[in-house]
Protein backbone atom coordinates (compact mmCIF):
# COMPACT_ATOMS: atom_id res chain seq x y z
CA UNK A 1 0.00 0.00 0.00
CA UNK A 2 1.10 3.32 -0.76
CA UNK A 3 2.56 5.16 2.33
CA UNK A 4 0.73 8.63 1.40
CA UNK A 5 -2.75 7.03 1.74
CA UNK A 6 -4.43 10.69 2.61
CA UNK A 7 -7.12 11.55 4.01
CA UNK A 8 -9.16 15.37 3.11
CA UNK A 9 -10.75 17.72 5.02
CA UNK A 10 -12.72 20.75 3.81
CA UNK A 11 -9.65 22.80 4.21
CA UNK A 12 -7.39 20.88 2.45
CA UNK A 13 -5.63 17.76 2.53
CA UNK A 14 -4.05 15.74 5.90
CA UNK A 15 -1.88 13.09 5.12
CA UNK A 16 -2.19 10.28 7.61
CA UNK A 17 -0.86 6.94 7.76
CA UNK A 18 -2.76 4.08 7.80
CA UNK A 19 -2.35 1.76 10.92
CA UNK A 20 -2.30 -1.56 10.89
CA UNK A 21 -5.69 -2.37 12.07
CA UNK A 22 -6.80 -0.26 9.21
CA UNK A 23 -4.24 -1.93 6.67
CA UNK A 24 -5.91 -5.29 8.07
CA UNK A 25 -9.63 -4.19 6.88
CA UNK A 26 -8.00 -2.94 3.89
CA UNK A 27 -6.56 -6.32 3.20
CA UNK A 28 -9.59 -8.41 4.35
CA UNK A 29 -11.96 -6.63 1.96
CA UNK A 30 -9.57 -7.15 -0.77
CA UNK A 31 -9.88 -11.06 0.13
CA UNK A 32 -13.82 -11.11 0.54
CA UNK A 33 -13.84 -9.00 -2.96
CA UNK A 34 -11.40 -11.76 -4.69
CA UNK A 35 -9.58 -11.27 -8.35
CA UNK A 36 -10.91 -8.98 -10.15
CA UNK A 37 -11.34 -8.11 -14.07
CA UNK A 38 -7.81 -5.23 -15.42
CA UNK A 39 -10.59 -1.95 -15.09
CA UNK A 40 -12.18 -3.33 -11.14
CA UNK A 41 -8.71 -4.15 -10.18
CA UNK A 42 -7.36 -0.70 -11.65
CA UNK A 43 -10.41 1.13 -10.06
CA UNK A 44 -10.04 -0.45 -6.56
CA UNK A 45 -6.24 0.56 -5.43
CA UNK A 46 -5.91 0.53 -1.25
CA UNK A 47 -6.81 4.60 -1.48
CA UNK A 48 -10.41 3.50 -3.05
CA UNK A 49 -10.76 0.64 -0.47
CA UNK A 50 -10.22 2.92 2.48
CA UNK A 51 -12.31 5.63 1.08
CA UNK A 52 -15.53 3.12 1.35
CA UNK A 53 -14.50 2.62 4.80
CA UNK A 54 -13.90 5.62 5.82
CA UNK A 55 -17.46 6.27 4.16
CA UNK A 56 -18.30 3.26 6.59
CA UNK A 57 -16.58 4.24 9.67
CA UNK A 58 -14.44 1.26 9.15
CA UNK A 59 -16.91 -1.28 9.08
CA UNK A 60 -15.91 -3.70 7.05
CA UNK A 61 -18.72 -5.45 6.45
CA UNK A 62 -20.79 -2.21 5.65
CA UNK A 63 -17.71 -0.95 3.27
CA UNK A 64 -17.28 -4.40 1.70
CA UNK A 65 -21.34 -4.17 0.77
CA UNK A 66 -20.86 -0.46 -0.44
CA UNK A 67 -17.61 -1.52 -2.55
CA UNK A 68 -19.30 -4.42 -4.12
CA UNK A 69 -22.32 -2.34 -5.11
CA UNK A 70 -19.98 0.22 -6.87
CA UNK A 71 -18.40 -2.85 -8.52
CA UNK A 72 -21.19 -3.97 -9.85
CA UNK A 73 -22.74 -0.61 -11.26
CA UNK A 74 -19.44 -0.11 -12.77
CA UNK A 75 -19.08 -2.92 -14.49
CA UNK A 76 -22.48 -2.68 -15.77
CA UNK A 77 -22.50 1.29 -16.13
CA UNK A 78 -18.92 1.66 -17.90
CA UNK A 79 -18.15 5.50 -16.61
CA UNK A 80 -15.16 5.05 -17.46
CA UNK A 81 -16.63 4.05 -21.42
CA UNK A 82 -18.43 7.68 -21.39
CA UNK A 83 -17.08 10.27 -23.57
CA UNK A 84 -17.65 13.92 -24.64
CA UNK A 85 -19.58 13.83 -27.80
CA UNK A 86 -22.47 11.24 -25.82
CA UNK A 87 -22.93 13.73 -23.14
CA UNK A 88 -21.87 17.14 -24.96
CA UNK A 89 -25.41 17.73 -25.47
CA UNK A 90 -26.34 17.88 -21.87
CA UNK A 91 -23.54 20.27 -21.74
CA UNK A 92 -24.56 23.16 -23.89
CA UNK A 93 -25.55 25.56 -21.43
CA UNK A 94 -22.81 25.04 -18.96
CA UNK A 95 -24.82 23.70 -16.22
CA UNK A 96 -22.11 21.57 -14.92
CA UNK A 97 -18.14 21.96 -15.74
CA UNK A 98 -14.99 21.69 -14.43
CA UNK A 99 -13.41 24.91 -14.13
CA UNK A 100 -9.49 25.74 -14.98
CA UNK A 101 -8.35 26.78 -12.18
CA UNK A 102 -8.48 25.00 -8.93
CA UNK A 103 -9.00 25.71 -5.21
CA UNK A 104 -5.60 26.80 -2.89
CA UNK A 105 -5.34 23.08 -2.08
CA UNK A 106 -4.83 22.09 -5.22
CA UNK A 107 -8.62 20.09 -5.66
CA UNK A 108 -10.06 20.33 -8.84
CA UNK A 109 -13.44 22.27 -8.97
CA UNK A 110 -16.60 21.65 -10.33
CA UNK A 111 -19.23 24.41 -11.28
CA UNK A 112 -22.22 23.64 -11.08
CA UNK A 113 -25.43 25.95 -12.44
CA UNK A 114 -29.25 24.82 -11.80
CA UNK A 115 -30.78 27.41 -13.58
CA UNK A 116 -28.97 26.25 -16.69
CA UNK A 117 -30.77 22.94 -16.68
CA UNK A 118 -31.38 21.94 -20.20
CA UNK A 119 -32.55 18.71 -20.26
CA UNK A 120 -35.85 16.74 -18.61
CA UNK A 121 -33.97 13.57 -19.37
CA UNK A 122 -33.04 12.17 -15.75
CA UNK A 123 -30.73 9.86 -17.19
CA UNK A 124 -28.74 12.06 -19.80
CA UNK A 125 -28.76 14.49 -17.14
CA UNK A 126 -27.15 11.55 -14.53
CA UNK A 127 -24.67 10.31 -17.32
CA UNK A 128 -23.29 13.74 -17.93
CA UNK A 129 -22.71 14.22 -13.93
CA UNK A 130 -21.47 10.87 -13.86
CA UNK A 131 -18.99 11.92 -16.94
CA UNK A 132 -17.97 15.52 -15.17
CA UNK A 133 -17.02 13.01 -11.49
CA UNK A 134 -15.22 10.45 -13.48
CA UNK A 135 -13.02 13.85 -15.78
CA UNK A 136 -12.63 15.52 -12.30
CA UNK A 137 -11.24 12.78 -10.17
CA UNK A 138 -8.96 12.02 -13.40
CA UNK A 139 -7.12 15.53 -13.09
CA UNK A 140 -6.77 15.35 -9.54
CA UNK A 141 -2.89 15.93 -8.19
CA UNK A 142 -1.59 13.09 -6.48
CA UNK A 143 -1.90 14.68 -3.06
CA UNK A 144 -5.69 14.76 -3.29
CA UNK A 145 -8.31 12.60 -3.51
CA UNK A 146 -11.59 15.04 -3.11
CA UNK A 147 -12.93 17.85 -5.45
CA UNK A 148 -14.73 21.07 -4.53
CA UNK A 149 -18.33 21.83 -5.84
CA UNK A 150 -19.10 25.43 -6.67
CA UNK A 151 -22.60 25.46 -6.84
CA UNK A 152 -24.32 28.94 -8.26
CA UNK A 153 -28.32 29.67 -7.59
CA UNK A 154 -28.36 32.85 -9.86
CA UNK A 155 -31.57 32.60 -12.00
CA UNK A 156 -32.64 29.79 -9.88
CA UNK A 157 -36.46 28.77 -9.10
CA UNK A 158 -38.79 26.61 -8.26
CA UNK A 159 -39.24 24.88 -12.03
CA UNK A 160 -35.90 23.83 -11.44
CA UNK A 161 -35.94 21.65 -8.69
CA UNK A 162 -36.67 17.76 -9.32
CA UNK A 163 -36.72 15.28 -6.21
CA UNK A 164 -36.43 12.74 -8.64
CA UNK A 165 -32.90 14.12 -10.10
CA UNK A 166 -31.90 14.80 -6.80
CA UNK A 167 -32.65 11.68 -4.99
CA UNK A 168 -30.97 10.04 -8.13
CA UNK A 169 -28.04 12.21 -7.60
CA UNK A 170 -27.32 11.64 -4.11
CA UNK A 171 -27.78 8.17 -4.74
CA UNK A 172 -24.58 7.88 -7.26
CA UNK A 173 -22.81 10.32 -5.47
CA UNK A 174 -23.04 8.75 -1.74
CA UNK A 175 -22.98 5.18 -3.03
CA UNK A 176 -20.49 5.65 -5.69
CA UNK A 177 -18.19 8.01 -5.15
CA UNK A 178 -17.48 7.92 -1.65
CA UNK A 179 -14.90 10.53 0.33
CA UNK A 180 -14.70 12.70 -3.02
CA UNK A 181 -16.61 16.08 -1.94
CA UNK A 182 -14.15 18.05 -0.05
CA UNK A 183 -16.83 21.08 0.30
CA UNK A 184 -19.71 22.03 -1.81
CA UNK A 185 -20.42 25.75 -1.63
CA UNK A 186 -24.07 26.95 -1.79
CA UNK A 187 -23.43 30.50 -3.68
CA UNK A 188 -26.22 32.69 -3.17
CA UNK A 189 -29.18 30.42 -2.53
CA UNK A 190 -32.72 32.19 -2.34
CA UNK A 191 -34.61 32.11 0.21
CA UNK A 192 -37.22 29.64 -1.13
CA UNK A 193 -33.83 26.94 -1.59
CA UNK A 194 -34.24 26.64 2.34
CA UNK A 195 -37.10 24.59 2.65
CA UNK A 196 -36.09 22.08 -0.30
CA UNK A 197 -32.82 21.93 1.61
CA UNK A 198 -34.73 20.84 4.38
CA UNK A 199 -36.35 18.19 1.76
CA UNK A 200 -32.61 17.21 0.04
CA UNK A 201 -31.20 16.70 4.02
CA UNK A 202 -32.02 13.38 4.80
CA UNK A 203 -30.97 12.45 1.63
CA UNK A 204 -27.33 13.29 2.61
CA UNK A 205 -25.37 11.57 5.03
CA UNK A 206 -24.51 13.70 8.14
CA UNK A 207 -20.72 13.69 7.00
CA UNK A 208 -21.74 15.35 3.74
CA UNK A 209 -24.37 17.64 5.28
CA UNK A 210 -21.40 18.66 7.02
CA UNK A 211 -19.52 19.92 4.06
CA UNK A 212 -22.15 22.17 2.95
CA UNK A 213 -21.24 26.11 2.92
CA UNK A 214 -24.00 28.45 2.07
CA UNK A 215 -21.94 31.99 0.85
CA UNK A 216 -23.80 35.04 -0.02
CA UNK A 217 -22.20 38.17 -1.65
CA UNK A 218 -24.10 40.49 1.06
CA UNK A 219 -22.17 38.82 4.10
CA UNK A 220 -18.55 39.46 4.99
CA UNK A 221 -18.58 36.04 7.14
CA UNK A 222 -19.53 34.05 4.25
CA UNK A 223 -17.14 35.76 1.55
CA UNK A 224 -14.50 34.99 3.81
CA UNK A 225 -15.16 31.25 2.83
CA UNK A 226 -14.44 32.03 -0.79
CA UNK A 227 -11.18 34.10 -0.47
CA UNK A 228 -9.94 31.19 2.02
CA UNK A 229 -9.95 28.80 -0.54
CA UNK A 230 -9.46 30.30 -4.31
CA UNK A 231 -7.20 32.57 -5.54
CA UNK A 232 -9.25 35.54 -5.91
CA UNK A 233 -7.60 36.97 -9.36
CA UNK A 234 -8.87 33.16 -10.94
CA UNK A 235 -11.92 32.59 -9.57
CA UNK A 236 -14.84 33.42 -11.78
CA UNK A 237 -16.62 37.14 -11.46
CA UNK A 238 -19.85 35.02 -10.61
CA UNK A 239 -18.37 33.99 -7.55
CA UNK A 240 -16.82 37.43 -6.40
CA UNK A 241 -13.25 36.70 -7.89
CA UNK A 242 -11.84 38.97 -10.87
CA UNK A 243 -11.83 36.38 -14.00
CA UNK A 244 -14.69 37.33 -16.26
CA UNK A 245 -13.96 35.04 -18.88
CA UNK A 246 -17.10 32.92 -18.69
CA UNK A 247 -18.06 30.08 -19.77
CA UNK A 248 -16.85 28.74 -23.58
CA UNK A 249 -18.91 25.87 -24.58
CA UNK A 250 -16.51 25.45 -27.68
CA UNK A 251 -13.73 25.89 -25.66
CA UNK A 252 -14.80 23.31 -23.40
CA UNK A 253 -15.41 20.77 -25.42
CA UNK A 254 -12.05 21.09 -27.37
CA UNK A 255 -10.58 20.51 -23.98
CA UNK A 256 -12.85 17.78 -22.54
CA UNK A 257 -11.72 15.82 -26.31
CA UNK A 258 -8.76 16.40 -25.55
CA UNK A 259 -9.09 15.38 -22.32
CA UNK A 260 -10.90 11.92 -23.36
CA UNK A 261 -7.92 10.28 -25.24
CA UNK A 262 -5.90 10.30 -22.24
CA UNK A 263 -8.54 7.89 -20.68
CA UNK A 264 -7.60 4.43 -22.18
CA UNK A 265 -4.31 4.45 -21.73
CA UNK A 266 -5.28 5.12 -17.54
CA UNK A 267 -7.61 2.21 -18.01
CA UNK A 268 -5.02 0.06 -18.99
CA UNK A 269 -2.64 -1.80 -16.86
CA UNK A 270 0.91 -1.23 -17.35
CA UNK A 271 3.02 -0.88 -13.90
CA UNK A 272 1.82 -4.55 -12.44
CA UNK A 273 2.13 -7.47 -13.74
CA UNK A 274 -1.58 -9.48 -14.55
CA UNK A 275 -2.48 -12.68 -12.31
CA UNK A 276 -4.11 -14.96 -14.48
CA UNK A 277 -7.96 -15.06 -13.98
CA UNK A 278 -9.56 -18.06 -15.30
CA UNK A 279 -11.97 -18.01 -18.28
CA UNK A 280 -15.39 -18.16 -17.10
CA UNK A 281 -19.08 -17.18 -17.17
CA UNK A 282 -20.31 -15.10 -14.46
CA UNK A 283 -23.79 -13.38 -13.42
CA UNK A 284 -23.62 -9.96 -11.69
CA UNK A 285 -26.26 -10.87 -9.51
CA UNK A 286 -24.01 -12.83 -7.43
CA UNK A 287 -21.55 -10.16 -6.71
CA UNK A 288 -23.54 -9.28 -3.83
CA UNK A 289 -23.03 -8.60 -0.14
CA UNK A 290 -23.73 -11.47 1.48
CA UNK A 291 -20.27 -12.94 1.17
CA UNK A 292 -18.86 -10.57 3.06
CA UNK A 293 -21.92 -11.01 5.78
CA UNK A 294 -20.41 -15.08 6.04
CA UNK A 295 -16.99 -14.34 5.40
CA UNK A 296 -16.91 -16.02 2.20
CA UNK A 297 -15.87 -14.97 -1.42
CA UNK A 298 -18.35 -15.75 -3.89
CA UNK A 299 -16.78 -18.09 -6.07
CA UNK A 300 -17.93 -15.49 -9.50
CA UNK A 301 -16.49 -12.14 -10.20
CA UNK A 302 -17.67 -9.55 -12.15
CA UNK A 303 -16.75 -7.85 -15.97
CA UNK A 304 -15.86 -4.87 -16.60
CA UNK A 305 -15.48 -5.58 -20.27
CA UNK A 306 -18.54 -6.82 -20.91
CA UNK A 307 -22.63 -6.72 -19.32
CA UNK A 308 -24.97 -4.65 -19.79
CA UNK A 309 -28.09 -4.77 -16.95
CA UNK A 310 -30.33 -6.59 -19.25
CA UNK A 311 -27.94 -9.44 -20.13
CA UNK A 312 -25.89 -10.25 -16.79
CA UNK A 313 -23.90 -13.43 -17.96
CA UNK A 314 -20.65 -11.60 -19.31
CA UNK A 315 -17.27 -13.97 -20.20
CA UNK A 316 -14.07 -12.88 -18.09
CA UNK A 317 -11.03 -13.53 -20.14
CA UNK A 318 -8.44 -10.99 -18.65
CA UNK A 319 -6.30 -10.98 -16.42
CA UNK A 320 -6.19 -9.14 -12.58
CA UNK A 321 -4.23 -7.63 -10.09
CA UNK A 322 -2.90 -8.53 -7.28
CA UNK A 323 -4.03 -5.47 -5.48
CA UNK A 324 -0.34 -4.10 -4.44
CA UNK A 325 0.07 -2.55 -7.63
CA UNK A 326 -3.37 -1.49 -8.61
CA UNK A 327 -3.22 1.99 -9.61
CA UNK A 328 -5.05 4.98 -7.83
CA UNK A 329 -8.83 6.62 -9.94
CA UNK A 330 -6.24 9.57 -10.45
CA UNK A 331 -3.39 10.77 -13.05
CA UNK A 332 -0.19 10.88 -11.11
Amino acid sequence: MSADLKKSSSNGSEKSLINEEQQAKISEIRRLIGPLPEKLAIYCSDAAIARYLRARNWNVKKATKMLKETLKWRAEYKPEEIRWEEVAHEAETGKIYRSNYIDKHGRTVLVMRPSCQNSKSTKGQIRYLVYCMENAILNLPADQEQMVWLIDFNGFNLSHISLKVTRETAHVLQEHYPERLGVAILYNPPKFFEPFWTVARPFLEPKTQNKVKFVYTDDPNTKKIMEDLFEMEKLESAFGGNDDSGFDVNKYAERMREEDKRIPAFWTKSEAPPEPMPTSSVDLNSFDSDASDSGKVSASHVSDSEGLISDKSVLVTKGSDNGNGSKELLYR
